[in-house]
């Protein structure tokens, strides 16, 4: 997956990426795709972990689900050191174990109680 991928949570949230400059403090300024409008948080939980720089946030207002959203992670001089896309959802999602994302989850549910067999006369 090439995004990131967050929930609605109100709770903090941690996503890892590698930016061109790694920095003990920076601005996440994030713009909701349908709306257009943008947020931008300062005084973000910030660590060097191994090649990756993992930052943890709370975002208020809430993501919404199903949307996108674009972030830029910003140096103080307001240089850029990171881009990506966010997607908001609360399903579970792991590729890995072949949990992908539906548009369908919990609303469309397939019959499985007929029997299929059917006779040619």
């Amino acid at each position: 997956m090439n995004m990131k991928v967050l929930t609605t949570s109100a709770n903090a949230q941690t996503f890892k990426v590698i930016p061109r400059e790694y920095v003990t403090n920076a601005t996440l300024t994030i713009r909701d795709d349908s709306t257009n409008d943008s947020k931008t948080y300062t005084g973000l939980t910030q660590t060097v972990s191994v090649n990756h720089l993992q930052v943890s946030n709370t975002f208020s207002p809430v993501l919404v689900e199903g949307r996108y959203y674009d972030m830029i992670l910003k140096k103080t001089d307001g240089s850029v050191i990171y881009k990506d896309k966010i997607f908001c959802t609360d399903q579970a999602i792991d590729q890995t174990q072949d949990q992908e994302y539906t548009v369908n989850s919990g609303v469309y549910t397939s019959d499985t109680t007929y029997d299929n067999d059917f006779i040619i006369i």
